[in-house]
């Protein structure tokens, strides 16, 4: 009865979201409930007359992108969840595509440790054609948890699609309040230079894992813990606490000058942002003191809490804001500051709880969104649509944002002898823009209607941005000015 009068009180507050629509990212996949490709209708009629498949205990969380299959997972929260890793052709002709078992039927056993997959939450692809898919082994959620089986490391070739390396969690890896729902994977000069990090949102770690040496390691920081004053949240007309959820957002840049990436992460319950290099997550024996190599990077303040985060090939994070129906973005090479944070899109009714987002090879931008806090504490509505997929092109979910500012490394080599450059920034960047990269700017007439344009030139002899050597070695007054529209 309780339910019911939560779902009519979601369905009311629904009502009266007419403010966001999405107006940038485009619906590809909806589904008012998940059905599964089973290898015939009789085999299908009877999972759902034994309760083997209950489709309105299906929720699915994650999804990644290869090639022409758009992954999806499933956890196994409730009963009837036939299987947890899954993928749809990215070209069906159906908006409501059913969940083809990845790599197979057999692969998806529950329980069944050595072989199969109990539960998976988000995965990651990387650039050598391999799945990276971590099992926690457990069943239920909550108090109604069960660990048939240990939290391991199942990776798959992608191109034979078959399982070429499962690896067990050592038991301290984890403790008894672990609970892992996220996998970053960082890639070095060889697809045998690889690594792998997991966030342990209510044990408070990180755990490192090298491909090389087949082996794993746990970080614990003060900054892997909730904040305090940010477990309260307001979703979807449901207010509830979630104040004990810790580390959870992870996303690499892209590798640095020193050959290692930035990790940036972030509790659940917290609007901070933090970073740390992988130079230091590589290295098991950083685990005893490496205190401060974790640096804070900035706030998204209030309601600012994030899930799943991805940073694109210029260094622009997009993240996941949960309490705000939205998708938010921020350029690395700008300061972590409130004139430089914006949101990509928008919606209140379609974006509710969008609870993954990827980026693929294409650079092509992936979002998910399932409503997680209604199927969780009130009922979905079952008549309507509860589980989105939407995509667009990074460039254009970045137009007229804060950051779609060019890249800086398109000022590397600024000062060649006689080219220095005229750069044309969107508006919204102009408060951001002297604070950082050090020059002197002065607006000049815009050439754009949306543009206004800045003139740049550098006010000392020398710089060094990014960690690329400029070597400037002649006075500002030596350059002429030539136009460049970015």
């Amino acid at each position: 009865m309780l339910g019911k009068f939560f779902n009519i009180i979601y369905l009311l507050l629904l009502s009266t979201y007419v403010a966001n629509a999405v107006t940038k990212l485009r619906e590809k996949f909806l589904w008012n409930a998940v059905n599964f490709e089973y290898p015939d209708r009789q085999t299908w009629l009877h999972a759902l007359s034994v309760g083997d498949f209950i489709p309105e205990n299906n929720l699915p969380v994650g999804i990644e992108v290869y090639n022409e299959k758009l992954f999806v997972t499933v956890p196994r929260w409730r009963a009837g969840i036939p299987s947890t890793l899954n993928y749809v052709p990215i070209d069906s002709p159906d908006l409501s595509p059913r969940l083809i078992p990845y790599p197979n039927w057999q692969a998806n056993k529950a329980g069944d440790c050595e072989n199969g997959l109990t539960t998976v939450y988000r995965i990651k692809v990387d650039e050598c054609d391999r799945l990276w898919v971590l099992d926690t082994g457990t069943t239920g959620i909550g108090n109604t948890t069960q660990n048939p089986c240990p939290y391991a490391l199942n990776v798959f070739d992608l191109k034979t699609d078959t399982r070429i390396r499962r690896y067990v969690f050592r038991p301290e890896d984890t403790n008894a309040n672990t609970f892992i729902a996220n996998i970053a994977v960082d890639i070095g000069a060889t697809c045998d230079d690889a690594y792998a990090y997991f966030s342990d949102e209510l044990g408070y770690g990180l755990i490192a894992y090298s491909w090389l040496e087949n082996t794993s390691w746990r970080f614990t920081h003060s900054f892997f813990m909730p904040d305090p004053l940010s477990g309260d949240f307001n979703i979807a007309g449901l207010n509830f606490q979630w104040g004990e959820e810790g580390i959870f957002g992870m996303a690499l840049s892209p590798i640095q000058p020193d050959g290692y990436r930035t990790m940036f992460f972030n509790p659940l319950a917290s609007g901070h942002e933090f970073s740390v290099s992988t130079r230091i997550l590589r290295n098991k024996t950083a685990v005893e003191d490496s205190y401060h190599d974790f640096k804070v990077v900035g706030t998204r303040g209030k309601d600012g809490h994030v899930t799943a985060a991805v940073m694109d090939k210029n260094g622009v994070l997009f993240y996941n804001l949960v309490s705000r129906n939205s998708i938010g973005c921020w350029n690395s090479r700008l300061p972590y500051t409130p004139e430089n944070l914006d949101v990509v899109d928008s919606d209140d009714v379609g974006l509710v709880f969008p609870s993954d987002v990827k980026i693929d090879r294409n650079e092509n931008i992936w979002v998910m969104s399932d409503r997680m806090p209604v199927f969780l504490i009130a009922n979905l509505d079952f008549r309507d649509v509860n589980f989105r997929v939407y995509t667009t092109t990074v460039s254009e979910v970045l137009a007229n944002t804060a950051c779609a500012q060019p890249s800086l490394n398109s000022l590397d080599g600024y000062g060649a002898l006689g080219s220095p450059k005229f750069y044309s920034f969107p508006i919204s960047a102009k408060p951001a823009l002297p604070k950082f990269i050090g020059y002197d700017v002065a607006p000049v007439k815009s050439i754009l209607p949306k543009y206004a344009g800045y003139d740049v030139s550098p006010k000392l002899p020398s710089y060094n941005i990014g960690g690329s050597k400029t070597g400037y070695r002649n006075e500002p007054t030596a350059f002429s000015y030539s136009y460049v529209t970015i």
